[in-house]
């Protein structure tokens, strides 16, 4: 951690296999300031996207991470226990916010870089930028899918179940998209703000409303029961790896802050936006999930806001609700915003007002929440979507790929370092390994928990109406 802002002390080397569409930015371009390599210029005639100051990015932030980690942490921690569990959630806090810093740094080097995808090809060439690239694009869907699902989960709360979930489902990728179609974060900030008080206002009404209860709404309500509280739990390997998926998705989404950069009045204020969210989450995460384990075991619904009771859980739906909009529509944007730039870019219709400039971003983001939407009914719990999402996407990009850029950018630790450089270059190795990890053995434990709850009924089928939300 000692290196977290040591991107002025970076060593810029030419980027192999790199085409026109990424230049290199040469050392003395970023220290001079010059921005001509930035993908959104500011300029008279042109549409102008860098509006987003460092606090309203810190808030986008925030409510990229903070909805789906607190509706989801909870429920996992009596796989894990609590005090594993807590280990888990600082772990994967601290490591997260680190990758982002790394992305960060290395887009300070190269500021002509949009993407995560665009780092990649500076480092392994063209045919590297495409799989990361798909990679990004599957892993924004998929979550984009379980803000579908959190959506639905309300509304079926607030109706009592009035409509097939399915259409529900429907009905929130229809209001989800359109949000999504806003086209610049600027204007997307202030929503984040109404969002995520919204979200925690809920969070806080059920943590209020759990402890005031003599037991668990979803327990038992007579008669004995065990309340399922563990200091240390005993899972399965497929349990404790989807558990810890869980956890390390809830703040993980760390990749989808650099197009948030590009459109930034100043880029080199990112780190502040990073280390103030950041803070907010771990203590937040930490505190909301202890306390809703410790009053609720493993009587706990996913999403966590149907712990309470049904009144509770209406009442809290019902405030949570633009914040769970705006969360999934984040999630189709920042999908929907790659895809726009990668077609065109380079292209005058980039920043102008034209009807091809209009009709690529419209397709891509009711396109991408179409698929959003398919997603969502075909896997309709939210903490294995998570999960999914986790393992799939988001540990080869929060986690190998930062440990990449770093080795990249630092081979001079190990050619001609000390042994304090040494073990730190291996760290960064070992961060690759433990992504590589994650990919692997989560996608094979939340494999097998969703094909367990098809077996034993949890999920009736795909397009069901029921509500498999996980939520009571």
């Amino acid at each position: 951690m000692a290196y977290i802002n040591e991107a002025k002390d970076l060593k810029v080397t030419p980027a192999p296999d790199a085409s026109d569409d990424i230049r290199v930015a040469s050392s003395s371009d970023v220290k001079s300031g010059d921005d001509s390599h930035e993908v959104f210029q500011q300029a008279d005639g042109k549409v102008n996207f860098r509006t987003v100051s460092w606090i309203r990015a810190s808030a986008i932030f925030l409510k990229m991470l903070f909805a789906t980690g607190i509706l989801s942490i909870p429920s996992v921690m009596y796989d894990l226990g609590a005090f594993p569990g807590a280990v888990n959630l600082v772990g994967w806090c601290v490591l997260n916010a680190y990758g982002a810093i790394i992305l960060g740094n290395f887009r300070t080097l190269y500021p002509q870089c949009h993407s995560v995808a665009d780092m990649a090809q500076l480092i392994g060439g063209p045919m590297l930028r495409e799989v990361v690239g798909f990679m990004f694009i599957v892993t924004y869907v998929i979550t984009a899918a379980s803000g579908i699902i959190g959506v639905s989960a309300a509304f079926n709360a607030l109706s009592l179940h009035s409509l097939c979930t399915v259409w529900f489902s429907f009905i929130s990728t229809i209001i989800i998209a359109g949000f999504a179609s806003v086209r610049k974060f600027s204007h997307i900030g202030w929503l984040t703000w109404v969002g995520f008080v919204s979200i925690l206002a809920a969070v806080l009404i059920v943590v209020i409303g759990v402890t005031t209860r003599s037991r668990p709404a979803i327990a038992p309500q007579t008669g004995p029961y065990d309340l399922g509280y563990r200091a240390i739990g005993s899972p399965t390997f497929a349990a404790g790896i989807t558990a810890s998926a869980t956890i390390f998705v809830s703040s993980a989404a760390t990749s989808a802050f650099l197009p948030v950069i590009s459109e930034m009045r100043k880029p080199k204020d990112y780190p502040k936006a990073v280390y103030l969210c950041m803070s907010f989450v771990t203590s937040s995460y930490l505190a909301f999930a202890l306390v809703i384990y410790a009053w609720c075991g493993k009587w706990i619904a996913s999403p966590a806001l149907g712990s309470a009771g049904t009144t509770i859980k209406r009442v809290a739906y019902g405030i949570a609700l633009p914040g769970l909009i705006v969360s999934g529509s984040l999630y189709v944007h920042v999908a929907a915003k790659y895809l726009f730039v990668r077609i065109l870019r380079h292209s005058r219709h980039l920043q102008a007002n034209t009807v091809v400039h209009w009709g690529t971003w419209l397709s891509c983001t009711i396109g991408l929440a179409a698929i959003a939407f398919i997603l969502a009914c075909a896997i309709p719990i939210f903490t294995y979507v998570l999960a999914l999402v986790g393992s799939l996407g988001f540990a080869p990009l929060a986690l190998c790929l930062p440990g990449w850029l770093w080795l990249y950018s630092h081979g001079e630790y190990w050619k001609s370092g000390g042994v304090v450089k040494r073990v730190v270059y291996l760290l960064h190795v070992l961060l690759i390994l433990l992504g590589a990890f994650m990919t692997v053995g989560g996608t094979y434990g939340v494999i097998v928990q969703i094909m367990d709850a098809y077996r034993d009924g949890q999920i009736d089928g795909v397009f069901s109406c029921a509500d498999n939300s996980g939520s009571t």
